[in-house]
């Protein structure tokens, strides 16, 4: 399998982790030797609920025996995808009051942004340095990290950089702008938090020049940040705000949130101003569905919190420079690339899963399903820690 791994399936580094998988259940993945890998990264934040929660493995088998796809997104009444969108706009402050849904939090990206250009007929789309929205076109165009960008220029134009938490360039957001898209929390960028108001700060120029803010929750949403999206932790609120990643409970999904004076745009003037064949699949939709009434039903965004202080109390280690981020989206800074390599490495080894971050390489990612157990944190800090002493 291995073999026909590195022959037949396009790689996207030289060196992927090459972990065979038999199953995985809970916080744990197993590999084809019958090693059980304790999970700290929850497929990169996807799997909010660990792996085959079982409210979402039933709500998809319930679905599988009604239908699967049948038409593209949009045309058919489907209960999954309406009551989803229906309970997310129970769960949003105005006007977020309806649903996109798409494939990827990529794609999201995508129609946003096109979204925006609809509603103010500007073309100008301002983001952030080291930000990190997908890889598709138009995401890679608000990417802020220009070395990753040269090799597919020119991209879509328009877009230009400004500096997160850096008051000011918010000059630099006029009445020709569009959009500001920014994520709440940067990822990528080493788990950075907005400081000193910033977020309000754009909010408020952006209300100004009549540019639209975009927050792109794809990676902090769903309980991750100990509130049900991060932008809750800043008083602020999006006129778009973009989602993915552990919306769908380990299936593929992405959606877009607006009002729906702004929504109703992409019917006409083109009609079909973003339209997608499996959009609001419903058997995505039902495990999404299932995700987002587990989390708001239960007490797990409120355990997040405990969770991330167990975390903050056992990681503590002269290697440790720094623990960044919320909740459970933490990043353990270290002195160098190398020792963070060597950690994530190692741990591998003692069948403790941890990751990288694109673009801070110091960094040790840990974002375990959100359901993982305290006697489970403290498995795998020990391993962490006795790496650390190992080093």
């Amino acid at each position: 399998m291995k073999e026909d791994f590195f022959k037949y399936q396009t790689q996207t580094t030289s060196h992927p982790l090459a972990l065979e998988i038999s199953h995985a259940e809970g916080s744990f993945i197993v590999d084809t030797d019958g090693n059980k890998h304790l999970d700290f990264i929850a497929g990169v934040s996807a799997c909010s609920l660990g792996h085959r929660h079982p409210r979402i493995i039933k709500a998809i088998k319930k679905q599988l025996d009604k239908y699967l796809h049948v038409m593209v997104y949009g045309e058919f009444i489907q209960q999954p995808a309406v009551e989803l969108t229906k309970l997310l706009a129970n769960q949003l402050p105005f006007p977020l009051e309806t649903t996109y849904l798409v494939n990827s939090g990529a794609e999201a990206i995508d129609a946003s942004l096109k979204l925006a250009r609809r509603v103010t007929e500007r073309s100008e789309i301002l983001y952030a340095h080291n930000a990190y929205h997908g890889n598709t076109f138009g995401a890679l165009s608000v990417m802020g990290f220009e070395d990753r960008k040269k090799p597919f220029a020119p991209l879509v134009p328009d877009c230009l950089p400004i500096r997160f938490n850096n008051i000011d360039d918010l000059d630099k957001i006029t009445q020709k702008t569009a959009a500001v898209i920014l994520e709440t929390i940067q990822g990528g960028a080493g788990f950075i938090f907005p400081e000193n108001g910033y977020l309000q700060k754009v909010r408020e120029r952006c209300n100004e020049t009549g540019t639209l803010l975009i927050l792109d929750e794809v990676q902090p949403g769903f309980g991750r940040t100990g509130k049900l999206f991060g932008f809750e932790h800043f008083d602020v609120v999006p006129d778009i705000l973009v989602m993915g990643k552990g919306m769908g409970g380990g299936l593929p999904i992405g959606a877009f949130t607006a009002s729906q004076e702004h929504m109703a745009l992409l019917k006409d003037n083109p009609k079909l101003g973003h339209i997608t064949t499996f959009g609001g699949n419903p058997v995505i939709a039902s495990a999404a569905l299932a995700t987002l009434q587990e989390i708001t039903e239960s007490n797990i965004i409120v355990k997040t919190h405990q969770k991330e202080l167990l975390f903050r109390k056992l990681l503590k280690h002269p290697l440790i420079k720094e623990i960044r981020g919320k909740g459970l989206m933490l990043a353990l800074i270290m002195d160098s690339a190398e020792i963070a390599s060597e950690v994530i490495l190692r741990c591998k080894r003692k069948n403790l899963i941890l990751f990288w971050l694109l673009f801070e390489p110091r960094a040790v990612r840990i974002t375990p399903p959100l359901t993982i157990s305290e006697e489970e944190i403290k498995q795998g800090c020990d391993i962490i820690t006795g790496v650390l002493n190992e080093i």
